[in-house]
Formats: structure tokens, sequence, C-alpha cells
């Protein structure tokens, strides 16, 4: 296969970084990614920071990370090197690159993607505001029972 032919599959990658990395450490990563993909013919479609979260679990003795998520078309090659150079990277803690479904162009993926994070925060609000309901239901219920006594 030349260049030319190569085949660009869709993929998305979710990393998370240290907790204490710099900004210029953060770009230089994605920099470093970027110049990769394009090294291999691919392209970036979007890069965005999704911020310092906790996680789940703790990697490295660490509880918070910086995450990071991105879409973007390459070959397997320009994978397999992007992996190599997160390995390496003592800053990256895990990262996770997925194929997406070469029938769906990555804006409608994007698009898809965005609306599921708006119906889950919607959900996680709508939650908050039960379980803060149910608080201030037993919060009277407890005062109206010591008002009893």
């Amino acid at each position: 296969m030349t260049e030319d032919t190569v085949r660009k599959n869709p993929y998305e990658v979710v990393v998370i970084m240290h907790p204490d990395a710099t900004l210029d450490e953060q770009k230089e990563l994605f920099r470093k990614n970027k110049s990769i993909i394009q090294g291999f013919s691919g392209s970036v479609n979007s890069l965005e920071t999704w911020g310092k979260r906790t996680l789940g679990n703790q990697i490295a003795k660490h509880r918070k990370g910086i995450y990071f998520h991105s879409t973007f078309e390459a070959g397997t090659q320009a994978i397999a090197e992007l992996e190599r150079t997160m390995r390496i990277n003592d800053r990256v803690l895990r990262f996770m690159h997925t194929k997406l479904d070469s029938r769906v162009s990555l804006a409608k993926f994007m698009e898809s993607f965005k609306r599921g994070l708006q119906e889950t925060a919607q959900r996680e609000r709508e939650k908050e505001a039960k379980m803060q309901a149910r608080k201030a239901a037993a919060a009277a219920a407890r005062a109206s029972d010591r008002g009893d006594e």
C-alpha cells in the first residue's frame, strides 16, 4: 500500500493526565500527538478538555486526574505510535483509543456524544435535586419530632 491508499479510520481517545501536569506539559503532549497523527496522513477533528475530575479508582495513588477527549482519523500505524509515546510519558496516567464506526461521520458522532453528555448531566442534576429535597424533608421531620416532645 502506498501512502495515498492507507485506509484512515475514525478514532476517539480519552486521556487522563497527572493532576499536577502544567498547561505546557498538556499542550506539548497534544502537539506531539497531532504531529504523529499528521505524520501518518491523519487529521485531528476535535480536542476537548474535560478538566480535573475525581477518578473512580486511584491510579498510582492519585485521586484526581485531568481528562481530555479527542476524535481523529488515522491509520493503525499511527495508533501504535501514539500508544507507544503515551506509555513513555510519565504524566499520562491512562489512555484509551477506540475505533469508531466508519459509516458515521465524526461530526455526527460528536453531535450525538455531546447530546448524551447533556442528558447525563441533566439526570445528575435531577438526582441531586431529589436528594436535596429528601434531606430537607428528613430535617423538617426531625425538627417537628423534637418540637412535639
